[in-house]
């Protein structure tokens, strides 16, 4: 059951399907966490992406409400309780799974490591673009991180707080044209730049804490 998007293509390069380990059956391309004769728990399927897990498109726009739902649903059928009186492999498996849903979800769920993720997807990483960066742009994050350290009120803080925010939402809106227009570099570039005001909101948030 999708929940999390409408329609959804193979991955590329994507194995045969295995056979269940409880009753030997061919295991079918859409299932992915539990055989659909014996309902035996499957072992993670290797080549399967975090998008494909929780039944989303693989795109940078996600409905956060049914991946919520998609995320729920999984780990209530995946859970240790439901298996304590099953084998040891397929409790083991139910926690692999598991913890295999965990990492969806938490890598999907916020703009930023789920671009991350999708740029992998497409074989490019945010670690080749120090070096292109606008000198401009690397003035104004030197700028704001000293404005923060010799903010001395609260205030002060959640002004910085307040404009930072901002250029995270406009990041976020121009990442998601990027990927749609299939400008994976201007998307990488972009999310350079999320990645350095997101690090600004976690010092905030450490600042906050003195006052």
């Amino acid at each position: 059951r999708r929940l999390c998007g409408a329609s959804q293509v193979g991955e590329p390069g994507e194995e045969a399907a295995p056979r269940c380990w409880g009753c030997r059956s061919d295991v079918g391309a859409d299932s992915v966490f539990f055989c659909s004769r014996c309902h035996s728990v499957l072992p993670p399927r290797p080549g399967a992406s975090l998008f494909q897990l929780l039944g989303c498109n693989e795109s940078f726009s996600v409905n956060l409400q049914k991946l919520q739902q998609a995320y729920l649903a999984l780990q209530r059928q995946l859970h240790p309780d439901n298996f304590s009186q099953k084998s040891q492999r397929e409790l083991d498996l139910s926690q692999q799974q598991s913890a295999l849903v965990n990492k969806a979800y938490n890598t999907l769920l916020k703009p930023l490591p789920r671009g991350v993720y999708l740029l992998e997807r497409h074989g490019l990483s945010l670690e080749d673009t120090t070096e292109d960066m606008d000198p401009e742009f690397l003035m104004e994050i030197m700028e704001i991180n000293e404005d923060l350290e010799d903010a001395d009120s609260l205030q002060e803080i959640e002004d910085i707080s307040r404009c930072n925010l901002e250029k995270l939402q406009e990041l976020t809106q121009e990442v998601m044209q990027a990927f749609d227009a299939g400008n994976f570099l201007l998307a990488r570039l972009l999310l350079t730049k999320m990645n350095y005001f997101t690090n600004i909101d976690e010092k905030v948030k450490e600042k906050r804490l003195q006052y």
